[in-house]
């Protein structure tokens, strides 16, 4: 339906753009940055539910994937969720939904979650989390996830406000949605230099300055615009990303001047070594750093263990006989973490594979000994840029398969490709960390 717009594409965004809307394009959401797009003569396509650039006439898919490994990439995520979770309840709400320690969390640093299925410990999303003081979070989720997530949110919330103080609903935990909010991602190696010189001197030095801002922390500034005028708001701005760059993610509000969004992302292309990067580059930049992709790489089927991801379970939170390990699902989960052999059926695993035709999402994973005993399946895979074209992928196999240097086999176009199991990322990430 879309092959005008995708037929280079990676399977994953040729397989979602023609799942996610059987409707006109008039029926999808436009972002806030649709304009932009359309002026940089993006081929777009349906995503999760919007209209979404995948690459942009200057540069092709491969070309942009480079420009962000070597210069700066500018990406609209503004499909993406926002949310604001506040109140003397959201620590103990989010503490119960969720295996992170954000009890230790301190204010303005985020970490990677996830929230748990209350009977399986399956994953409902995988989703970012800011603390933004005491009783203030800031959530971001994914788009393909929303009504699942805003389902999920909904019951859990109002069963803890029964839980805690049904006479007083708003008192313990108050919810919203930040529609208002646009949100751009700025990754590579040159983004924090040129953010830098973007934001507006005067400012205490020690909150301008990026040096002191790691990779996981996040600060409210203003920008400088070229006429020497700043943004009427402060725009969060988060050091993190999903291409394993060094790079930040920044929440515009748009309040004050709905054409925010744009002015700032023509500030950020003002400069020669900026460009607009679509979801084409966005996958494979985030499969060369070992990243899931909801849906594909991680789903409710799988747990944080199963899918390679046990990490997101807080080491304070893993032992039963604790009150803080009491969260969603940890009755199924904290055995896996601490008997893998016994309770884990599968595993996620990344795979390089021998030349040829590449593996795609739904590849099956094979005994290489028989060439036709299933063990696994493929969830994402690419020739990878970085790696001059390698063929990598991950997927699941069997329990007892998963460690490095397995030798397994690949079914492409009814052949057996030999491949490997091993570590990720692929492409080594550069996260700032001071």
């Amino acid at each position: 339906m879309h092959s005008q717009h995708t037929a280079s594409l990676p399977q994953t965004f040729l397989r979602w753009s023609s799942s996610s809307s059987l409707s006109s394009a008039s029926a999808l959401k436009k972002t806030q940055l649709h304009d932009l797009h359309v002026a940089h003569n993006a081929k777009m396509a349906p995503f999760a539910g919007f209209s979404m650039p995948l690459v942009y006439a200057d540069l092709s898919h491969a070309e942009s994937h480079h420009w962000t490994r070597n210069k700066a990439s500018l990406f609209d995520v503004s499909h993406m969720v926002q949310h604001h979770i506040r109140g003397p309840g959201a620590l103990d709400f989010l503490m119960k939904v969720t295996p992170s320690s954000l009890n230790l969390l301190h204010d303005n640093r985020s970490t990677l979650s996830c929230f748990l299925d209350q009977e399986t410990g399956g994953m409902v999303d995988d989703t970012v989390i800011t603390r933004l003081g005491p009783e203030s979070f800031y959530v971001v989720t994914n788009a393909g996830r929303r009504k699942e997530d805003l389902e999920f949110l909904e019951k859990e919330i109002e069963a803890f406000r029964q839980a805690h103080d049904p006479s007083s609903r708003e008192s313990v935990i108050n919810w919203s949605i930040l529609d208002n909010r646009a949100l751009v991602a700025f990754q590579g190696p040159a983004s924090a230099s040129i953010l830098q010189s973007l934001i507006t001197p005067g400012e205490a030095s020690i909150d301008s300055d990026l040096s002191s801002l790691h990779f996981g922390q996040c600060r409210s500034l203003h920008l400088n615009f070229l006429d020497g005028s700043h943004t009427p708001s402060r725009l969060l701005i988060s050091r993190t990303g999903y291409t394993g760059e060094d790079g930040f993610e920044i929440s515009i509000p748009t309040d004050n001047d709905s054409q925010l969004p744009m002015k700032v992302s023509e500030l950020f292309l003002s400069h020669p070594d900026v460009r607009l990067a679509g979801l084409a580059a966005r996958d494979s930049l985030r499969l060369e750093a070992g990243m899931c992709l909801y849906g594909y790489d991680i789903t409710p089927a799988q747990t944080p263990p199963t899918a390679g991801l046990g990490w997101l379970v807080g080491k304070d939170r893993r032992d039963p006989s604790s009150p803080s390990s009491i969260f969603n699902g940890a009755s199924v989960i904290l055995p896996q973490l601490s008997s893998p052999a016994t309770t884990l059926t599968e595993r996620r695993v990344g795979l390089t594979i021998e030349a040829g035709a590449p593996a795609r999402e739904g590849a099956p994973i094979v005994d290489v000994a028989d060439g036709s005993t299933q063990i696994g399946v493929v969830t994402s895979g690419l020739p990878s840029p970085t790696l001059g074209g390698m063929n990598i992928a991950m997927g699941y196999v069997k329990q007892g398969l998963h460690k490095k240097g397995t030798e397994v086999g690949v079914l492409v176009r009814k052949k057996v490709r030999k491949a490997t199991v091993t570590s990720m990322p692929f492409v080594p990430t550069k996260f700032y960390k001071g």
